[in-house]
């Protein structure tokens, strides 16, 4: 046996269990700071890049703008009217929209759940020592 064993072993019940609510209160403590600073994180870097895609989505709306313009332009030259030409360009879409819909729905059922997933292993962690801290405790 270690000194340290043995010093717990001389100590009462109740000075045990009061230290360890207290080091438990800390650890509790301790993993919520740790969350919040991991989900801040998290955050932060989910902000900076919904703002470039943002941007990005801007201007590219404005070059899918152009290119429907063109394309309606150009299937007018075979067809008759030119708002039969936008209707075959808007059904074309139409369906493109659908089928990445629906790829995008499987997408995000596919993903995992957002969560702070240091924290969750440390407090795992954190609940195998307080176990063996009672086991030794109760001994």
């Amino acid at each position: 046996m270690t000194p340290a064993q043995d010093d717990l072993r001389d100590r009462p019940i109740g000075d045990l269990l009061r230290q360890l609510s207290q080091e438990t209160t800390t650890l509790v403590k301790q993993e919520l700071d740790l969350a919040k600073a991991e989900m801040a994180q998290k955050g932060k870097d989910a902000g900076a890049g919904a703002g470039f895609i943002g941007g990005g989505a801007l201007f590219g709306l404005g070059m899918f703008g152009a290119l429907t313009a063109g394309l309606i332009a150009l299937l007018a030259t075979a067809v008759d009217h030119v708002w039969l030409a936008a209707f075959i360009v808007a059904a074309v879409y139409g369906a493109i929209g659908g089928v990445l819909a629906l790829q995008g729905k499987d997408k995000i059922q596919e993903a995992a759940p957002v969560a702070p997933e240091q924290t969750i292993e440390t407090v795992k962690e954190d609940v195998e020592w307080a176990k063996t801290q009672t086991r030794s405790a109760a001994r």
